[in-house]
């Protein structure tokens, strides 16, 4: 994929939505339209960053040292190798995203780290990821491996191509890996809302699809979910009481879970 300037890019997008700086005018005003259709947009991204840091930190917990961060968008504050870097220093992260301009950017923001690199991939092409030769490089699949795919699967179109992706990666990695998946839902939205926040992805880099919880659910198939399962993101594994949302869930609009591979 070559950088398209007439066109937002959802990485971009994102990055604006958490407070970043890495990002154009075009990915602003886009980020604008989804603010005006849903005014908690940035709080909602702000919320799953915030799962993004458990999730970590349990997996770390779990002795889980290889993250392959597919999505991962730019690597700004309170990302993955900076949770890390708190807890197992020696820890080595992947950040895999199918945006140009944002592989650039996170390999500018991560020079001189050794553990973390950045690479150019697209998910639709799982086996050719899992095969890339800086993946095989940097992460040994003799031992577990943690695959996050936080706020990435509702920009996968179909469900079938969704749980094929997710089938290829988790067949391919060992027993007692996981997989992180954050995905933002329809069931608290309008139609109408639904079909225009489709329309302003659907002119990005990225067209989007939302789904309902039972849909996000069978994403893991044959994987054993931790506690507490399934659940809006406040509510999976909180640890401070003014966590955003806590006192409606339903607001933060993505479900999230993390599976390990039996």
């Amino acid at each position: 994929m070559t950088f398209e300037p007439s066109k937002p890019s959802t990485a971009r997008m994102y990055d604006y939505f958490l407070g970043g700086y890495h990002n154009f005018a075009i990915d602003r005003q886009a980020a604008e339209q989804i603010t005006a259709l849903y005014p908690n947009a940035a709080l909602a991204a702000r919320t799953n960053r915030s799962f993004l840091r458990r999730a970590v930190t349990f997996l770390l917990e779990q002795g889980i040292e290889q993250f392959l961060d597919i999505g991962s968008g730019i690597p700004t504050v309170g990302n993955v190798h900076e949770i890390v870097a708190g807890i197992q220093p020696e820890a080595r992260v992947i950040y895999v995203d199918i945006d140009p301009v944002t592989v650039t950017y996170s390999q500018t923001i991560l020079e001189g780290n050794h553990n973390v690199i950045a690479i150019h991939g697209d998910v639709r092409a799982p086996a050719e990821l899992l095969e890339h030769a800086e993946v095989r490089g940097m992460l040994d699949f003799q031992r577990p491996v943690a695959i996050l795919m936080v706020a990435l699967l509702h920009f996968v179109p179909t469900d079938a191509e969704a749980q094929q992706i997710v089938q290829v990666l988790t067949t391919g990695i060992p027993n007692g890996s996981y997989l992180v998946i954050s995905h933002v839902t329809n069931e608290y939205l309008s139609p109408e809302v639904i079909a225009e926040s489709e329309a302003v992805y659907a002119r990005s880099t990225t067209p989007s699809k939302l789904r309902s919880r039972s849909q996000i659910a069978a994403l893991f198939d044959g994987l054993e979910l931790v506690e507490p399962g399934l659940v809006l993101v406040p509510l999976w594994r909180p640890n401070e009481a003014d966590d955003l949302f806590m006192d409606m869930p339903e607001q933060s609009m993505f479900f999230a879970g993390v599976g390990r591979k039996p």
